[in-house]
């Protein structure tokens, strides 16, 4: 009996540390790929001749290239009113974010429903021109 504990001990004694080192490099190589699973995610798809840069949202007040931010007081008019006309008129939609200017293109009723206001603004941006996708007030 005491011969068959000594071969019971020794193959546990072996088969012990064996398991626990395959365990943890099984653990070890599996989050190794998932991390390099991941950067490789966040990286964008190079596709030939894309030069599109990614959709963003922008924040600011909807008008037009005439009046820009401030529209004219003497007037009667209400901004909304004021950026209407000018449109009707030749001027283009415009977003003033801060100190920039953005040229709008995309669906005009979009932008006319939320003339004169604050706004958001979701589109790909190119250049000082934003192509609209979609809009919303900000209340």
């Amino acid at each position: 009996m005491n011969n068959r504990r000594s071969w019971f001990a020794l193959i546990t004694f072996c088969v012990t540390p064996a398991l626990a080192f395959a365990l943890g490099s099984a653990i070890l190589f599996a989050g190794a790929a998932v991390a390099f699973a991941g950067s490789d995610a966040a990286k964008p798809v190079a596709t030939q001749g894309a030069d599109n840069p990614k959709e963003r949202v922008f924040a600011g007040l909807l008008t037009d290239n005439h009046c820009g931010a401030r529209h004219d007081m003497d007037s009667d008019m209400n901004p909304t009113e004021c950026t209407k006309m000018c449109v009707r008129n030749g001027s283009r939609y415009v977003l003033v974010e801060g100190n920039k200017r953005y040229a709008l293109t995309g669906n005009e009723s979009h932008l006319d429903a939320l003339a004169g206001q604050r706004v958001n603004i979701a589109g790909t941006p190119n250049g000082n021109t934003i192509k609209v996708d979609s809009t919303s007030s900000v209340q």
